[in-house]
């Protein structure tokens, strides 16, 4: 018998993706066209998720209480590493090492393209490679404004620069993700993953050097943006086909660096080929200022060590979540929340490094009377306001993903594109992102959907998947709680929508890039 079509049912169909669109609307609307700040408009955004969630999708108060409880464990394994991102931050600046940092780079080199190259995209690609969420905008923002950029530049800057290196940074997280969620093999994600984001850096780094000062600012700084691209793109490919999935976006990063100072040397004027050690009168010497990053890095690599991540797993934070299922139907497995590390998570590791530089520096006698009040009030002041955005934001988006929103909006997307459901696949991703703040979470909630529309269409499943973490990792540049930190760190309050307004435009154009690249590759795949 043949099917009966149902205007009805039609409608409620799109009345129902209508409304679990709405909370992410609201908060698009009122951060980008009424400039509201990050917290209230997450406020708001969660208030809906919540009342729509509870009145129209089914969700009880036992699959809301849960999801709340979710959220609370995922936003303080953010907030750790804001807060200590933030103390990084202050325990430096206090000593003047940022402003010594900021005399000495432009010894290095004066042009204005290539500090945005060195810092935003592939300094930036470094600290994603070891740290987790936000952590390159929240370091390298207040570093760029030492150097003169205006405040909104410095938080664009890194935050269109570093996210081709998200899903093989932070120690691999959202690529196991990706390998947890679909049941996948690495071996065989990783080849097309690395592709993917290997084209989004080349990106990346064409919109630092846009941000830092337009098409002028681009076409001088081609030369080394495709000789810097070529390394690090490469590097990553190697590193992550054979297996070292954890350290891929590190490796490329150091390799960059590497790259991109033996350019700068080799182009400084004569005389300025070498950058100097002595300070300016007054000042720290460049070697002390960069102390506190040579710290991290050190001490991150040691945490790689099998024996010492044993011994910093000790004191784990776990919770155990039972099945919850909606009225609708809606399923949310049993299975544990965010976990935290307490004394081997990315905001230890910062927070060690912090000591560690606050105690070299006050040996040195770089405080002055009251560092301490300084530095804990700056950390506090900043962080209140980052802390309660990223809050709301969170609140809202585990609450859409428990309701069924979130699947929701992605399934009725591929159902739409149908055959051009290649187009539409790094969105999906990049909505994941944009909701969450994470690719990580994105993959979780997004991969398995994207595995199955891939094999129901006969499109290779290995491309989508890559083109969903290349989505994501880019579209969570622009994700609100990220664009919060970035603000948090250096005096942009208010600038929030400004900000998530040039992010976002230079996101979407590299995600609709990535969605090109993915239609020409399951093409020829596929036939």
């Amino acid at each position: 018998m043949a099917s009966v079509h149902h205007p009805q049912t039609a409608l409620l169909g799109i009345l129902d993706w209508c409304l679990a669109l709405l909370p992410v609307v609201a908060v698009l609307v009122l951060m980008l066209r009424y400039r509201w700040g990050g917290a209230r408009a997450g406020a708001l955004g969660w208030g809906l998720a919540l009342f729509i969630a509870a009145l129209r999708f089914g969700a009880g108060w036992q699959v809301l209480a849960v999801a709340q409880l979710k959220g609370l464990l995922l936003t303080l394994f953010v907030l750790y590493i804001i807060w200590t991102a933030l103390l990084f931050y202050r325990v430096t600046d206090d000593a003047g090492a940022v402003t010594a940092i900021g005399a000495g780079l432009p010894r290095l080199t004066p042009d204005r393209g290539l500090q945005a190259l060195l810092l935003g995209w592939v300094f930036s690609t470094f600290l994603q490679g070891m740290g987790g969420f936000g952590v390159p905008v929240a370091v390298v923002a207040p570093l760029l404004v030492g150097l003169g950029f205006p405040a909104t530049a410095a938080i664009v800057i890194p935050s269109v620069g570093h996210p081709w290196a998200v899903t093989f940074g932070s120690l691999g997280l959202s690529f196991y993700a990706l390998m947890a969620t679909t049941g996948r093999s690495g071996a065989d994600l990783a080849p097309w993953a690395a592709v993917m984001l290997g084209l989004a850096c080349l990106g990346c780094g064409a919109a630092t050097l846009w941000a830092a000062g337009g098409k002028r600012t681009l076409r001088a700084g081609l030369a080394p943006l495709l000789v810097i691209w070529i390394v690090m793109a490469g590097v990553q490919y190697l590193v992550v086909t054979n297996g070292l999935w954890s350290i891929g976006a590190m490796m490329a990063g150091l390799a960059g660096l590497v790259v991109g100072v033996a350019w700068a040397r080799w182009r400084s004027p004569r005389g300025k080929s070498r950058v100097q050690a002595e300070a300016a009168p007054g000042g720290m010497a460049l070697n002390w200022a960069m102390l506190p990053y040579g710290l991290l890095v050190t001490i991150v690599l040691v945490a790689l060590i099998p024996s010492v991540r044993d011994f910093l797993s000790q004191v784990v934070i776990r919770v155990q979540f039972p099945e919850l299922t909606t009225a609708r139907g809606w399923v949310t497995p049993a299975g544990e929340g965010r976990t935290i590390n307490v004394f081997g998570h990315t905001g230890a590791l910062l927070a060690y490094a912090s000591l560690l530089s606050y105690g070299f520096y006050r040996l040195r006698g770089y405080y002055g009377p009251g560092a301490v009040g300084r530095i804990v009030g700056g950390v506090a002041r900043r962080a209140v306001r980052a802390s309660l955005g990223t809050a709301t934001m969170v609140g809202m988006a585990v609450t859409m993903g428990h309701a069924g929103m979130t699947n929701l909006l992605a399934d009725g997307m591929a159902r739409v594109a149908g055959p051009a459901f290649p187009l539409v696949s790094p969105f999906i991703g990049a909505l994941g992102a944009f909701m969450t703040g994470s690719n990580t979470n994105s993959n979780v909630v997004f991969a398995g959907l994207q595995d199955q529309v891939a094999v129901l269409l006969g499109m290779s499943p290995f491309i989508i998947l890559a083109a969903q973490t290349a989505g994501g990792a880019i579209g969570s540049a622009f994700a609100p709680a990220k664009i919060i930190v970035g603000c948090s760190t250096v005096d942009d309050a208010g600038g929030e929508g400004q900000v998530l307004r040039s992010v976002m435009r230079y996101g979407l154009v590299i995600i609709g890039g990535v969605a090109l690249v993915t239609v020409v590759a399951v093409y020829l795949v596929t036939g």
